[in-house]
C-alpha cells in the first residue's frame, strides 16, 4: 500500500524551543519536519501541529511554525500527552454536517455518505517519540486512522527510547516511512507538476 496525497493529513508533534536542544539528532529531526511542512503545502495536504505544555516547553520552533502557518495549518496547545485526548480527532475527522435541504427525500443511491471527502491517512512525526508521539499515534490507530510514522523526523532524548517507540508502533500496525518516502509517494511520478519542487526539498 502506497501513501496517497489526496487521502493524507500531516501531523507535527511538539517541536518546541525548550525541547529540541536535548533531542538526539535534533537538528536533522527538525530539518525533516520543515521539509514535511513544505511538502504538504506543495501537495495541498492539510497540516496540523501540537505544542505540549507551551508555558513550560515554549512554542514550536519559529521557523517550523512559520511553515505550518504558510501551509494553512493550525496548532493545538495541550497538556495531555496524547493529542487525541484534547480534541485533535475533531480536527482530523470533523463531524458530518447536517444534510442541506430535504436530503432524506433523495433516493439512497444519490445520498452522499457521511465520510465523503474524509482523509484517513495521518502522516505523523514529532517529539518525544516514546511519549507524545507514540500515545497520539496509538490513539489514532484505535480511532481507525491509517498511521504513517516518519522515522527520520521523530526524536527522543535517547536513541533507545526513540527506537522502542518505532518497534511498538510497527507492532500496533503503523507504517514506518522516511521523509523521502513520503515525498515520492505523494508525487508518484517524475511527470507530476510538483516533482521538481519536491526533488529540490529532499536533495
Amino acid at each position: 500500500m502506497l501513501l496517497d496525497a489526496d487521502d493524507s493529513q500531516l501531523l507535527l508533534i511538539d517541536y518546541q524551543v525548550r525541547l529540541m536542544p536535548v533531542i538526539h539528532e535534533g537538528p536533522a529531526v527538525l530539518a525533516n519536519a520543515k521539509r514535511l511542512a513544505q511538502m504538504a503545502r506543495l501537495m495541498a495536504v492539510p497540516v496540523w501541529a501540537t505544542e505540549e505544555n507551551p508555558s513550560g516547553l515554549g512554542p514550536n520552533v519559529p521557523e517550523l511554525q512559520a511553515l505550518i502557518e504558510q501551509a494553512g495549518g493550525k496548532t493545538l496547545a495541550k497538556m495531555q500527552f496524547s493529542a487525541m485526548e484534547e480534541g485533535l480527532g475533531e480536527w482530523l475527522r470533523p463531524p458530518a454536517r447536517a444534510p442541506q435541504g430535504n436530503a432524506r427525500s433523495l433516493p439512497k443511491h444519490l445520498q452522499k455518505p457521511a465520510a465523503a471527502g474524509q482523509r484517513n491517512a495521518v502522516v505523523i512525526a514529532g517529539c518525544e517519540a516514546h511519549v507524545c508521539l507514540v500515545q497520539t499515534a496509538l490513539d489514532l490507530l484505535d480511532d481507525e486512522f491509517d498511521v504513517w510514522v516518519v522515522t527520520d523526523a521523530c526524536g527522543s532524548r535517547t536513541e533507545r527510547n526513540r527506537d522502542a517507540a518505532f518497534d511498538r508502533l510497527a507492532g500496533a500496525g503503523a507504517e514506518l516511512v522516511t521523509t523521502e518516502m513520503v515525498a515520492f509517494e505523494w508525487v508518484r511520478s517524475a511527470e507530476h507538476p510538483a516533482f521538481k519542487d519536491m526533488l529540490a526539498l529532499v536533495k
